[in-house]
């Protein structure tokens, strides 16, 4: 028995997965906002970007944002990761992770948070050339050691 749709629509090459349309919807208002942070690629996974935006590390227009809070074009949101603090405005919504050129055109950073942003990466790398990494991994005893002078 055929089914009533056209099931070869969603059948794709390569293990199974169907392969999904553009990213960018033009005709969506709003999307949440732990979604829209996983569709941008700011965070691998849609639970991080609600974790961060439980943590306060999420602002939507000056204000602490909560997961389901709707993002709308024309929003400035203020982003903290690993990878830096990011203040960018809303172009596009999306539902849909994409590739990372793609998912780059949903927001436009400013040029003053990718300025201060690139400078504190510098900052690091500077740091990292002082602090060299051991030789070796801490023996029991250095582990012990470490905790105590952690407080633990």
């Amino acid at each position: 028995m055929r089914w009533p749709f056209a099931a070869n629509k969603f059948r794709c090459n390569a293990g199974g997965r169907r392969r999904t349309a553009p990213v960018a919807k033009w005709g969506m208002t709003c999307v949440r906002m732990d979604t829209w942070l996983w569709a941008a690629r700011f965070f691998k996974t849609r639970s991080l970007a609600k974790r961060a935006c439980e943590l306060g590390r999420v602002h939507s227009n000056g204000q602490l944002s909560k997961p389901a809070r709707e993002v709308r074009v024309g929003d400035w949101l203020r982003v903290s990761n690993e990878s830096g603090d990011f203040q960018v405005e809303v172009l596009l919504l999306s539902e849909t992770r994409g590739p990372a050129p793609v998912a780059q055109t949903l927001y436009r950073e400013t040029d003053s948070g990718r300025e201060l942003r690139l400078k504190l990466a510098e900052e690091r790398r500077t740091t990292m050339n002082f602090a060299p990494a051991p030789e070796s991994r801490p023996s029991k005893r250095d582990r012990r050691k470490i905790l105590r002078f952690r407080g633990r």
